[in-house]
């Protein structure tokens, strides 16, 4: 996939990752928030397909349910992550 797809993919997921954990996260609003959202989302899919892999399920490189799910997944590991670490 090429960069673009990567980070429209990215910005869906990290969104999708942010609306399943409500709370204070960095970047709120504006341009800034649509470039965490993308990281956490970018993030959260090579998180998943960390995970994918160790499992058995496979890696996140293509556009398809299971590598969305993943990419889900690791966004909200990683916001889990982050707010932990800012405790």
């Amino acid at each position: 996939m090429g960069i673009l797809a990567w980070l429209v993919f990215g910005l869906i997921a990290g969104a999708i990752a942010k609306l399943l954990m409500p709370g204070d996260d960095p970047g709120k609003g504006g341009f800034g928030g649509i470039v965490v959202t993308i990281a956490i989302g970018i993030v959260g899919a090579v998180i998943g397909g960390f995970i994918g892999t160790a499992i058995g399920w496979g890696s996140v490189n293509a556009f398809d349910i299971r590598s969305f799910g993943l990419a889900i997944l690791g966004g909200v590991i990683f916001l889990w992550l982050l707010r932990a670490l800012r405790r």
